[in-house]
């Protein structure tokens, strides 16, 4: 990282995930043992948040927590990461909580109840101007409001920040919302639930890409999982490979990834190279079980890209 530290400012959730691991994804109606039960922080813009302060970044997160002991043990994280909360709510309402499942080749499904995130308003991110102004990203996804994302990404194209959408969870958003947004940051279903086609459709990525930069985004970072990335911009596409690893548990992989590309961008690097290090993030979250324990350093990336 550069001597000056990059600005990036995460407008997004914070729940408990709580990690339960098992054979195969039960069936509706079934029951099946687990093993290595771990409770856990998470929410994609708080896990995005560390992830971006344990590069280096000077970070401060925008989200909303209840006044409960969830709560309380999320501000003692940020403390002890170095997340800036000077723009972060307390609420009535219960901190927001998520249950996963995680199969033996790594896979996931996950619940969730957003509870406190809920509460987070337009106007609290619109009382945080000014830091988004002096950021080089503001980076928000799709687990608060839709309209608290998009005031976050308007805020920041008025001020000439650059943005990025990780869309996820994928919701449809109607095409004239996303233009102007510098990159969106999908996966494969999350390109085609975003565009309201379901998951599974039968449509090629590329050309939905180029549908979302007909509507006026910058960039389109498909993110593609043991295939790597694939850039998307108006003039041509790039395929970034995967870094090989183990897969334990691929839950944080996304939001490392963005997080990555997020503070890359702020810290001055190019966009190609700023996706092979999101890439290896990416790869390094799926090594350890748990979210917050698998966000890597910048050295560890470093060594995970030398070797590719």
């Amino acid at each position: 990282m550069p001597a000056t530290r990059p600005v990036v400012t995460v407008v997004g959730s914070y729940a408990v995930g709580m990690t339960l691991r098992t054979d195969r994804i039960p069936v509706p109606g079934e029951t099946r043992h687990g093993s290595d039960f771990d409770l856990g922080p998470g929410g994609k813009g708080s896990n995005q948040a560390i992830q971006s302060a344990r590069l280096g970044a000077d970070v401060e997160l925008i989200t909303c927590l209840g006044r409960d002991r969830f709560g309380d043990e999320a501000m003692a994280m940020y403390a002890s990461e170095g997340v800036g909360t000077t723009h972060l709510l307390r609420s009535d309402r219960s901190t927001g909580v998520g249950f996963i499942i995680v199969d033996a080749a790594g896979q996931n499904v996950i619940v969730i109840d957003m509870g406190a995130n809920h509460d987070l308003r337009p106007a609290h991110v619109e009382a945080a101007r000014e830091r988004i102004a002096r950021s080089g990203v503001v980076l928000t996804q799709l687990e608060v409001p839709v309209d608290v994302a998009l005031t976050a990404l308007r805020l920041g194209r008025e001020a000439g920040v650059l943005t990025v959408l990780n869309p996820a969870p994928a919701r449809a958003i109607p095409l004239a919302d996303l233009a102007g947004i510098d990159i969106v940051t999908p996966n494969h279903g999350e390109l085609r639930i975003l565009q309201g086609l379901p998951a599974d459709a039968e449509a090629d990525d590329l050309a939905l890409c180029r549908r979302l930069l007909d509507a006026g985004v910058g960039t389109v970072v498909l993110t593609r999982g043991e295939e790597g990335a694939l850039i998307v911009r108006p003039d041509g596409e790039l395929a970034v490979p995967a870094n090989p690893v183990d897969v334990v548990d691929s839950t944080g992989a996304g939001d490392a990834f963005s997080a990555t590309l997020a503070t890359s961008l702020a810290a001055g690097l190019a966009l190609e190279p700023a996706v092979r290090r999101a890439a290896a993030a990416g790869a390094l979250a799926c090594t350890r079980l748990g979210v917050v324990p698998s966000l890597a350093t910048a050295a560890a990336i470093d060594a995970l890209t030398a070797t590719a």
